[in-house]
C-alpha cells in the first residue's frame, strides 16, 4: 500500500497550511502543469502542488526555507538513513563551537547548543549528498524551532518554559523525530522540481507556468521581518555566512535583509514589477485583509498592468506576532486570480 506523503506541521508565520486545498482548486482552473512558488516560506503550498502532479519551482530569499524545499520538493528519492542520523547525533567534534559560544543561555542550555554544534559539524564532515545534507539541516532547523518556546528568536532566556514535552526533549531527540518527518515528506511525482534561494527579481519563470505569489504582508501594526523572528535558524542554515552580525543586540541577531515589502508603497511597486515582468503567466496572489495594500488597491494594480482579475475571499485564522504579544485574529484571505495576457 502506498503511503501518502505528508508535509511536516509548521508554526511558520503566515503559513498557508490550512489553505492549500483552496489554492490547489484555484490553480487547477488554469489547466497548467508547472507551478512556480515565488515566496515559498514554509513550503506547504509547493509540496501540495507537487502532490497534485505539478512540476514545481519553489523559491525563497531565506536560506532555511529554501533548504526545506530542497529536501522535500526538489528531492524526489533520497532519505537520510537511521545510520547517518545516529552518526550525526554521536558526532564528537563541535567544530568552531559558534553556537555554544554565542547562544548558550540566550536561546538554549549549554548541552543543547553544544549538540547543535556537533550535528552541524557532522553535516559538513560526514560526506552527505546534497539532498541528505538538506534533510539533515531541515531536521536540525525544525528541532531548534520545536525546542524553542513559541518557535521564534526575538527574546532571550527560558521565560516561556512551561515544562511541555517539546521543551523537555533534547536537541538530539528532536533531531531524530524531525528527520523522520522530513523523510516521510519525500516522494516522486514523475516530474522534475527545483528549489532556489534567490531574490524574486532573479527568478526565471517558464512561460507555461502558474505564478503563485504569497509575499510578506505589510501591516502598520505588526512588522513582517522574518529575519528578526527566525535569525537563529536562518544563520544555522547558512553557517552565519554573508550576514552582518549585530553582537551588541541581546539576541545576537544579524541585520535584516533588504526587502521592498517593509512598506505599503514598496509592496505595491514590487508586485507591479513581478506582474509586469511576467505578462503571459497565469497568476494567483494570496493576500490578507488585515494587511496593506487593500483589496481595492491590489485590484487596481492588476488593471493598471493590463490584466483582468477575480478575487475570492476565504475566512482564515492567523497567528501573528507583534512586538508586544502574539494574538490570533479572524481575517479574510484574498485569492486574486489573473490569467496571462
Amino acid at each position: 500500500m502506498t503511503t501518502t506523503p505528508v508535509y511536516p506541521e509548521t508554526r511558520y508565520m503566515g503559513s498557508k497550511e490550512k489553505l492549500t486545498a483552496r489554492i490547489m482548486e484555484t490553480a487547477a482552473e488554469f489547466g497548467k502543469d508547472v507551478f512556480v512558488d515565488v515566496f515559498s516560506g514554509s513550503g506547504v503550498v509547493a509540496h501540495a502542488a507537487k502532490r497534485h502532479g505539478y512540476a514545481v519551482h519553489t523559491n525563497d530569499y531565506l536560506r532555511f526555507c529554501a533548504t526545506y524545499t530542497k529536501a522535500m520538493v526538489e528531492n524526489s528519492s533520497e532519505r537520510l538513513s537511521d545510520e547517518l542520523v545516529e552518526r550525526l547525533v554521536a558526532h564528537p567534534d563541535p567544530g568552531d563551537g559558534f553556537v555554544e559560544r554565542t547562544y548558550t543561555d540566550i536561546f538554549y542550555h549549554r548541552t543543547d547548543t553544544r549538540a547543535i554544534d556537533r550535528i552541524r559539524t557532522g553535516i559538513r564532515e560526514l560526506g552527505l549528498s546534497e539532498y541528505e545534507a538538506a534533510i539533515a539541516v531541515s531536521g536540525l532547523v525544525r528541532a531548534c524551532l520545536k525546542k524553542r518556546p513559541r518557535g521564534i528568536f526575538t527574546y532571550t532566556g527560558l521565560r516561556y518554559d512551561d515544562g511541555r514535552r517539546d521543551l523537555r526533549l533534547s536537541i538530539e531527540e528532536h533531531f531524530r523525530i524531525q528527520v523522520a518527518k522530513v523523510n516521510a515528506a519525500v516522494f516522486d511525482n514523475g516530474r522534475r522540481s527545483y528549489s532556489t534561494n534567490l531574490d524574486f527579481r532573479e527568478l526565471e519563470v517558464p512561460e507555461n507556468a502558474i505564478l503563485y505569489l504569497d509575499p510578506p504582508y505589510y501591516s502598520p501594526v505588526s512588522d513582517n521581518q522574518y529575519v528578526r523572528r527566525y535569525h537563529f535558524v536562518e544563520g544555522l542554515s547558512r553557517e552565519w555566512r554573508d550576514v552582518e552580525m549585530q553582537p551588541h543586540t541581546k539576541t545576537r541577531k544579524f541585520a535584516n535583509f533588504p526587502t521592498p515589502f517593509s512598506t505599503q508603497n514598496g509592496t505595491l511597486e514590487a508586485l507591479r514589477e513581478i506582474l509586469s515582468a511576467h505578462p503571459g503567466n497565469d497568476v494567483i496572489l494570496s493576500y490578507s485583509s488585515n494587511s496593506l495594500p487593500t483589496k481595492e488597491e491590489l485590484v487596481e494594480l492588476f488593471i493598471q498592468v493590463g490584466r483582468t482579475v477575480r478575487v475570492a475571499e476565504v475566512n482564515h485564522r492567523y497567528s501573528f506576532s507583534t512586538r508586544e504579544k502574539t494574538t490570533r485574529n479572524q481575517v479574510k484571505e484574498y485569492l486574486f486570480t489573473s490569467p496571462g495576457v
